[in-house]
């Protein structure tokens, strides 16, 4: 056997070990072309062989064609086995296994403000209030005017309160509902209005320009200044644990006479002093003795009926119960700081 019929044998060998170690890296049908057009292609060095094969001897090119037909077999069998191994879909995911225990999905909670109401809304309750719930755009005689506000009050002003059109404002408290309350139905009357209140303030620490209240209202032939004490006292116990005390200090609002500002002595110290309360008191509401001309607004009779009323937010309710410090964090939707009151 010639040199020349040796050198194109070993060199079909050699294209045979490559292309099988190249197909080997064939990850789709991309590459897959690529490859057949390298050892398959017009131009692939298995079809110039074939064209060559007329430079050999005559008794040389039987040999030489049957090794170049064996060889381009063995690439195009490569080229199939792969073709049909691309085409296979893939494998199916493993079948789920109904033994292992379930995931536990992140379930929500109550808001703060919220578990604060429910508490507050419990404790009256309880003790035989009604609730009355009314309109967030208020009109000026029932959020000023029948609560025995000015014309000249600082409150009136838009610096403090926001403004609609119409001669309709947000209500800067939920005491406006107590005159609904009182202009629909006859006394006696025990009631507490929760709801949302808007006032112009700018967001600090301590403000923010929408808050929660709840307004209670207590009218009667016998209602005391000594029974809204109690009331009071009874709902600190109530909230803040047993051994809160309270106090009045002298205050002014235009819908009750006489008012006071109440404090209780603080939850997170127990009145020993420390940075939430600075003095062993944290100041939580407003409450006095309904003014008697607030009465004769919705037309009851001063000379028969008396009654209390009291005033609380309940974001600084929610601030002192839990050692909060701002106020934005009940408006910022951090689920880090929601998931705390779990």
């Amino acid at each position: 056997m010639s040199s020349t019929l040796t050198e194109i044998t070993d060199e079909l060998t050699s294209l045979v070990a490559a292309a099988e170690e190249d197909i080997g890296a064939v990850a789709d049908a991309k590459a897959l072309e690529a490859w057949r057009i390298k050892y398959l292609g017009k131009k692939a060095r298995l079809t110039v062989l074939s064209r060559e094969m007329g430079s050999l001897d005559a008794d040389e090119r039987p040999a030489a064609g049957k090794a170049l037909n064996e060889a381009k077999a063995q690439v195009e069998a490569l080229f199939d086995a792969k073709k049909a191994d691309l085409a296979k879909p893939a494998a199916a995911a493993p079948a789920i296994d109904t033994t292992l225990p379930g995931r536990r999905p992140s379930a929500g909670d109550i808001h703060p403000i919220t578990k604060v109401y429910y508490e507050v809304r419990d404790f009256f309750l309880r003790l035989g209030f009604g609730i009355w719930y009314g309109p967030e755009a208020e009109d000026d005689f029932h959020n000023f005017g029948a609560l025995n506000f000015p014309e000249d009050h600082p409150s009136r002003d838009e610096q403090d309160t926001f403004y609609l059109n119409d001669g309709l404002l947000l209500r800067t408290h939920t005491s406006p509902v107590q005159i609904r309350a009182m202009q629909a139905e006859k006394p006696p009357l025990r009631i507490i209005v929760p709801g949302r209140c808007f006032r112009s303030d700018a967001p600090d620490a301590t403000h923010y320009p929408v808050f929660h209240q709840v307004e209670g209202l207590y009218v009667d032939r016998a209602v005391s200044l000594a029974e809204l004490k109690g009331t009071l006292e009874a709902m600190g116990v109530y909230l803040f644990g047993a051994g809160t005390e309270m106090r009045f200090r002298p205050h002014f609002f235009p819908f009750t006479e006489p008012s006071a500002e109440v404090d209780f002595t603080c939850p997170r110290c127990g009145g020993a002093v420390c940075s939430v309360c600075h003095d062993g008191w944290v100041e939580v509401l407003g409450a006095g003795m309904v003014d008697p001309a607030v009465f004769e607004n919705v037309g009851y009779d001063p000379e028969e009926w008396v009654g209390y009323a009291f005033g609380v937010g309940i974001e600084r309710l929610a601030m002192i119960k839990y050692g909060i410090t701002d106020i934005r964090y009940f408006y910022e939707n951090d689920l880090r700081f929601i998931k705390q009151f779990k």
